[in-house]
């Protein structure tokens, strides 16, 4: 390709670090990793980016970093590599000059993804598959990354670095959240103007909620299968881009709407919290589109089937797994979230299958790289660090064996609180245990009680509303014959499968709402509420909503209108006002029973019915479905507060003994009278009883005499 008068003829030398494209104001330095590839040329498109205005060599490999300078360059320019080496699927190595490569480093992408056979480094129609080599240009159809000017006026931004103890997260999704919001612009809902949006943070701050958790905003490709069935990847676990946020999210396609988003949510104390996808890619299987990373050096960036270095290795379910172990690999996933911590000010994340990223070639290791690095990082070790504690690969279930720093999603407390309101026999152990932490599970390397993240529900599976709706999933509109999705959700209909005007059906499943809730928040752990779950949001039974960018998972604000919305949101208020006003709640320490905060009185205690403690004749007795728990702690003045819980699972209202001490006792909250006030008990002596309506939580204060609650 000439060169026109405008550019240089040749790039400088320039720099192997930083990696990316860096605009320093007088010129721009380029740098990618390759270790195999023998050449990497740097292609320039005019501002549609449709034309290929410029190529250039790369000049300089300095430690497998491909690098060059160029002078005059300026941000916004729109770029893409192209990179030479051999093809040698056997080899690993799937090199393809004629595919543009989109930057690894990439802050801004530009245009969209065109689903066609050019995209593919071999001829998708050949009998020989992946074997042979396909020479048309990718250009047209793929995205471009664009250089951009990371600059943005903070003024006093600071995390709000709430205590673990203290947090209660809110998961979300960005497009779902506001695109049935009518009193916002048409353009604003489904990006991140709206998560900025006073009434969206004053609702939070009524809710108690401290953090908010987005399913991943990372740039993200759509499936090919899916746009073939005319359905979308809602959810995005699908990335492309692992530094630019999703365009689709940017009402002006300006990422300085994120970080207002962020400043606005800090301003009121809470804090952003990022689902992540570093465990592959959205080039899939060996079979999949050469869009990046497959093309700058498969061999590098993916883990491959020692034994047949042609496939990828599945450990992740999605086609390919990224290769943690290789350094540059690592060094790019630690760029990416000092990135997103640096320039947006985000305060944590969340890393799906995070199992995989732990992932060494014995297995998975509290001291794999990834860990190690993530620990250490002077700005990372700072943030909240949530991962899910599992993948598909050999041995992929690892909850509760993540090192210390780490909290994890607990589905032992969503499956053992579901199958405990459910009212399944022999469930009270294993429900004791949920509420007191998991202590079982997360009381070594002296974690704390905040390493268990806690949910009833979450975006995968049924929402809090379907769950005591509905027996089957219902995922028809997924095209997959209904056959996706968890096939066991410890769910209950109550008579009834969906919707019903029963009145009796319906006030036991909004009772057993309220009971799952006040049970998630009167729970030792991190409490995680689901959006709309507040007000009953239902997906009508859809258990794995992945691929429905429409109603059936938009968040339907309209249901905070009608009185059973109203009233579900003000008793989750209500309850998390409870876990903000005693801290024993919210314990910062596992409770074994052995601490005595007054005399007579252990720091946690089980009950039965009848005031007594529970023997292990009675912890056996499979059919029993009443439990007590208290809880005892120091207040400010140094007095002391007994915290007790009544659960009564069955189906028939229930009197429950006082346990001793009998201290003057409040109730201050009753699941079964959400609206009702907190009241004291006449008297709290040995033949002092409270009624437990069926499938409800009851929370009573004992405040020692001469003290205070």
């Amino acid at each position: 390709m000439a060169t026109s008068s405008f550019w240089p003829e040749r790039l400088l030398p320039g720099s192997p670090y930083p990696l990316g494209a860096t605009w320093d104001g007088l010129g721009i330095n380029f740098a990618v990793f390759s270790a195999h590839a023998t050449a990497m040329q740097l292609c320039l498109f005019d501002p549609s980016g449709r034309r290929e205005i410029q190529r250039y060599e790369l000049p300089e490999c300095t430690d497998e970093v491909w690098h060059g300078y160029l002078p005059n360059g300026r941000a916004g320019l729109i770029y893409g590599y192209r990179a030479h080496g051999p093809y040698e699927p056997q080899a690993g190595h799937r090199f393809n000059a004629h595919k543009l490569l989109l930057d690894p480093y990439a802050r801004r992408l530009h245009g969209e993804w065109r689903n066609a056979d050019a995209l593919y480094g071999y001829r998708v129609n050949s009998p020989r598959a992946d074997l042979s080599f396909d020479r048309r240009d990718s250009a047209p159809g793929v995205m471009k990354a664009v250089v951009t000017d990371e600059s943005f006026t903070w003024g006093d931004d600071r995390p709000p670095a709430t205590p673990w103890s203290e947090t209660v997260i809110y998961e979300t999704h960005v497009r779902g959240l506001s695109m049935l919001q009518q009193d916002l612009r048409p353009n604003e809902r489904g990006t991140f103007a709206a998560l900025g949006e006073p009434s969206f943070i004053e609702h939070l701050k009524r809710l108690g909620i401290t953090a908010v958790e987005l399913l991943p905003i990372h740039a993200f490709l759509q499936d090919r299968s899916l746009l073939q069935q005319g359905l979308r990847n809602y959810w995005g676990y699908n990335t492309i881009g692992f530094f630019a946020p999703e365009p689709r999210y940017l009402s002006n396609g300006n990422a300085d709407e994120l970080r207002i988003a962020v400043r606005r949510l800090h301003a009121a104390g809470i804090e952003l919290i990022l689902d992540v996808v570093y465990n592959h890619t959205a080039e899939g299987s060996e079979l999949g589109p050469t869009l990046s990373l497959r093309g700058l050096d498969n061999a590098s960036y993916y883990r491959l089937a020692p034994d047949n270095l042609r496939h990828c290795i599945n450990d992740t379910g999605t086609g390919n797994t990224l290769n943690l172990s290789t350094p540059r690999v690592l060094q790019m996933v630690m760029d990416s979230l000092r990135h997103w911590v640096s320039c947006f000010h985000v305060d944590g994340f969340r890393f799906d299958l995070g199992v995989t990223l732990g992932r060494e070639s014995h297995g998975f290791d509290q001291g794999a790289g990834f860990f190690d690095a993530i620990r250490q990082d002077p700005i990372l070790q700072k943030v909240k660090l949530i991962s899910e504690p599992w993948d598909v690969g050999p041995g992929g279930y690892q909850l509760g064996n993540h090192p210390p720093g780490f909290a994890e999603w607990n589905d032992r407390y969503r499956d053992g609180v579901r199958r405990y309101w459910r009212g399944d026999a022999g469930q009270r152990a294993d429900f004791a245990a949920r509420l007191a932490g998991s202590a079982d599970l997360f009381d070594r390397h002296w974690r704390r009680p905040w390493a268990s993240v806690n949910f009833v529900a979450a975006h995968d599976g049924f929402t809090l509303a379907d769950t005591v709706s509905y027996v089957e999933r219902h995922n028809e509109a997924n095209g997959e014959d209904n056959k996706d999705g968890h096939g066991d959700n410890y769910s209950a209909n109550w008579g009834v499968e969906g919707p019903t005007d029963d009145p009796a059906i319906r006030d036991t499943r909004h009772r057993l709402q309220r009971a799952l809730l006040a049970t998630l928040f009167l729970s030792q752990g991190t409490p995680m509420l689901l959006a709309g779950d507040e007000f009953g949001r239902t997906q009508a039974g859809n258990n794995n909503a992945y691929c429905q960018d429409n109603e059936i998972s938009w968040t339907d604000w309209s249901l905070l209108d009608k009185d059973e919305g109203r009233e579900l949101a003000a008793f989750t208020a209500r309850v998390t006002a409870l876990r903000r006003r005693y801290a024993v709640l919210r314990s910062p320490y596992f409770l074994h029973g052995l601490e005595a905060p007054a005399e007579g009185v252990s720091d946690i205690a089980w009950f039965d019915a009848s005031g007594n403690l529970v023997s292990q004749e009675s912890w056996n007795d499979a059919e029993e479905r009443r439990l007590v728990l208290r809880r005892a702690g120091r207040n400010d003045d140094g007095s002391v507060s007994l915290l007790t819980a009544f659960f009564n699972a069955g189906a028939e209202d229930q009197p429950f003994r006082l346990p001793p001490p009998r201290w003057p006792t409040r109730i201050v909250l009753d699941s079964a009278d959400p609206a009702g006030a907190e009241r004291e008990l006449e008297r709290a002596d040995d033949t002092t009883e409270i009624l437990v309506a069926a499938r409800s939580v009851v929370l009573t204060v004992s405040s020692q005499p001469g003290g205070g609650a």
